[in-house]
Order: structure tokens, then C-alpha cells, then sequence
């Protein structure tokens, strides 16, 4: 184990900030795992953004509860935000994205909840994946990227929705590497559309 992860490792003890659960209907954890926790903080960020990051997870997590529903995905980078799912009730609906807006610290929320009635989807099955279709493409876009040279897979979010469109939310260090990023993530099969929420931002010595 070298210096850097011993550091990490020893610095997960000192605080509160590494105690959050992740939100319950992320696709991928924030902090699920040692490994995860580890690589988390090896990001190009401060560990003080990612806390403030999982403080709102937690909030997240507290709608969550009181709509009794996970029949959404949240993924968030920065205190940028990304919501995406499908509902099928509309009181739930509303009922989750009013209580969403409403949590402090969110720099920018990405909304891409869609309500349809069930008679709706049931009309529109062919346009419409299953979870375990979801959760496959998003598998393959995450393999994609950790494999990807030149692209600092730990600095992105990747989210997919009932309708196939693959997101990406996170930071790039430069052009080039935005540019490689997005270029593996329309090569994985099975992906209708994608919507891009990568900021480029060089890294600060």
C-alpha cells in the first residue's frame, strides 16, 4: 500500500465526514465500501467537497423516506446534482420533487424524473428499459471509463434512465479528456442518448 492510501486510510477515522450511507436509490454508492471510501477521497477535490456532498445525500435520503418511494436514481458530483426516474403516481411525484428543490446546499440540480401514468408506460413499453437494462448499461459505462487512458474515471457520475439515455456528470481536467471521455461512453451498446454534464476544469497545484 503506498503513502498516499495510508494517508487516506488514516484520515477516514478523524471524522463524521466519511460516515454518511449512500442515497438509497443510487445507482452508484458514495460510500458503500472501504475500497470506495479510499477511492473517493483520491479524487481531484478536497475531502470537505465531498463531505458537503454526502450531507446532501443524506437529505436526499430523508425524501426518500418520507415519499416511501426509490423509483429514482441521484448521482452527484460537486454539489451538482443529478435526479433521474420514472413515476408513475403523480402526487408521488410532485411530492418528491418539491421535497428534492428543497434541499440546502445543491449548487445546481440537473431534473430528469419523468411522471407517466402506468396505462402510459404500458403504451410505451417498447420505449421503456427494464432496471436490470439500466443497471447493465451503466455497468458497461463504468468499466468503460475505469479502462478509458487519459480519462480520470473517479471524477465522474454516470446515471441511466428507464429510457435508455445514459448521463454523465463530473469534471474533466481538459478538453482532450472531455472529449475521450463522452467518445467511449456513445460506444457502449444499448445507449438511445446521452446528456453531458462535464465540466472541464484543469487541476490546481
Amino acid at each position: 500500500m503506498d503513502c498516499t492510501r495510508r494517508a487516506v486510510i488514516a484520515a477516514l477515522g478523524t471524522g463524521a465526514a466519511f460516515s454518511a450511507k449512500p442515497a438509497l436509490a443510487q445507482l452508484g454508492t458514495v460510500l458503500s465500501a472501504p475500497v470506495t471510501l479510499i477511492d473517493r477521497a483520491l479524487e481531484d477535490r478536497s475531502t470537505s467537497d465531498i463531505a458537503k456532498d454526502n450531507e446532501i445525500v443524506i437529505k436526499v435520503n430523508a425524501v426518500m423516506a418520507k415519499v416511501e418511494s426509490i423509483k429514482a436514481s441521484t448521482e452527484i458530483y460537486e454539489q451538482r446534482l443529478l435526479v433521474t426516474g420514472l413515476f408513475d403516481a403523480k402526487p408521488t411525484y410532485d411530492k418528491f420533487e418539491t421535497g428534492v428543490r428543497g434541499v440546502s446546499g445543491v449548487k445546481q440540480l440537473y431534473w430528469h424524473v419523468v411522471y407517466m401514468s402506468d396505462d402510459d408506460q404500458k403504451a410505451n413499453k417498447n420505449g421503456i428499459i427494464s432496471w436490470a437494462r439500466a443497471l447493465e448499461i451503466n455497468s458497461k459505462a463504468e468499466v468503460a471509463l475505469a479502462k478509458a487512458k487519459d480519462v480520470h474515471h473517479l471524477n465522474y457520475r454516470l446515471a441511466t434512465d428507464p429510457f435508455a439515455t445514459l448521463y454523465v456528470l463530473g469534471r474533466a481536467l481538459s478538453a482532450h479528456e472531455r472529449t475521450l471521455t463522452l467518445a467511449h461512453l456513445r460506444a457502449i451498446a444499448g445507449v438511445r442518448r446521452m446528456v453531458d454534464y462535464i465540466e472541464v476544469r484543469p487541476k490546481t497545484t
